[in-house]
């Protein structure tokens, strides 16, 4: 075989490995620009998040401060109303013990009109036993 009876089919080979190679990279550069929009959908889909994570994080950190200060407000005015409670408590004490020691002096001066009388009743008594 001569060089030139050969060259038709090697010819007609390449020709085929040709439009196979073609059709491969028409294949690859679809696959590279369906991956470079799927990059950048992906690039927008992180930074929608990332922005949503930052607002989150905000709102979050917001909440926590008004309820920190909330629980403050709350354990301030609790504070202010146990002091307040207090002080009325020893108040109404202070009036129970009052009220209890003006009863006590008003027991001990009837205990002591009611022994006069059992003093007197004595007296009698012994008056009309002596002879």
């Amino acid at each position: 075989m001569t060089y030139t009876e050969n060259l038709e089919p090697r010819v007609a080979r390449l020709e085929t490995q040709a439009a196979d190679l073609d059709s491969r990279v028409s294949r690859a550069q679809q696959d590279a620009a369906d991956a470079r929009t799927l990059a950048r959908g992906a690039h927008h889909d992180v930074t929608e998040m990332r922005t949503e994570i930052r607002d989150l994080r905000q709102a979050t950190t917001t909440s926590f401060n008004a309820m920190r200060e909330d629980l403050t407000d709350l354990r301030t005015e609790f504070r202010t109303e146990m002091t307040s409670f207090r002080q009325d408590v020893d108040r109404r004490f202070g009036e129970v013990d009052r009220g209890f020691m003006e009863m006590r002096g008003k027991f001990d001066a009837q205990a002591a009109g009611q022994q006069r009388i059992v003093d007197l009743l004595n007296q009698l008594i012994d008056r009309d036993e002596t002879p």
